[in-house]
């Protein structure tokens, strides 16, 4: 029997190891709640209790097929340490997910071999895409909804900025597909870019947000000069074969 670790059980991490466990994969979930350990143990989650900003012992937590990583540590050494771990133990195969805020907004369109900003986050993908005693697929999510992140309800007491820019968005259904044919195909060693292949304007999008909760058209500020990006997910299409579940992002 296979076992997956899930470095950060959340919003994501946790109907992604439910999904897990139906087809019969052993999973570990780590949280840095203790209330969240019977809520673990009932859905068949091995908890662990994890907080990696405080250079943790992982332990048995690392003995696993695969390790996906799903932390929003704000400290390199906290990825240093964890990688530093990941080296003493058996773990080979590794899922990291980053974000598309390693592009700049240049107005133009960026596939995966475009230069990334000199952020935290992008030294962090480096540590790991530069390791060779494992293999890691790095995924870049574009804006997150689904579940409890309606847009609707973003952006409740403030104007709306670059109504004129594009919208970046992934639904949660379509992470968590894309995450689990990566590893059932075996694609480590990559980079992708992952976002619904359909971008209106952020005015469009969230007046149409807005209107399906039935609140009110949004307040917008359009004095700003206009930055934009657009993230493709075309490598991940070819690569993958894959059709989103919610491409058209005006029809949730």
């Amino acid at each position: 029997m296979k076992t997956f670790s899930i470095l950060g059980c959340g919003w994501l991490g946790f109907p992604l190891a439910k999904q897990f466990i139906e087809k019969g994969i052993t999973v570990k979930g780590s949280t840095t709640s203790e209330e969240k350990i019977p809520l673990f143990k009932e859905h068949s989650i091995i908890p662990y209790l994890i907080n990696t900003d405080e250079k943790p012992s992982y332990q048995d937590f690392l003995n696993t097929d695969v390790l996906l990583i799903m932390i929003t540590s704000k400290k390199i050494e906290a990825y240093e340490n964890l990688i530093s771990e990941i080296e003493k133990s058996s773990v080979k195969r590794v899922v990291f997910i980053s974000s598309t805020s390693v592009y700049p907004r240049l107005n133009k369109e960026y596939t995966e071999e475009d230069k990334t900003v000199d952020s935290l986050l992008s030294k962090v993908e480096n540590l790991f895409k530069d390791n060779k005693l494992f293999k890691t697929t790095i995924i870049r999510f574009a804006g997150l909804f689904g579940g409890k992140r309606q847009p609707g309800n973003w952006f409740k007491d403030k104007k709306i900025q670059q109504p004129n820019g594009f919208v970046n968005m992934i639904h949660r259904d379509d992470c968590m597909a894309i995450i689990d044919q990566i590893i059932t195909d075996g694609i480590f060693g990559e980079i992708f870019n992952a976002c619904a292949n359909h971008h209106p304007t952020r005015k469009d999008f969230y007046v149409n947000a807005k209107r399906s909760i039935g609140m009110a058209i949004p307040d917008f500020d359009n004095s700003q000069k206009l930055q934009y990006k657009i993230i493709s997910p075309t490598k991940l299409i070819n690569r993958l074969n894959y059709q989103f579940i919610h491409n058209d992002l005006l029809a949730i």
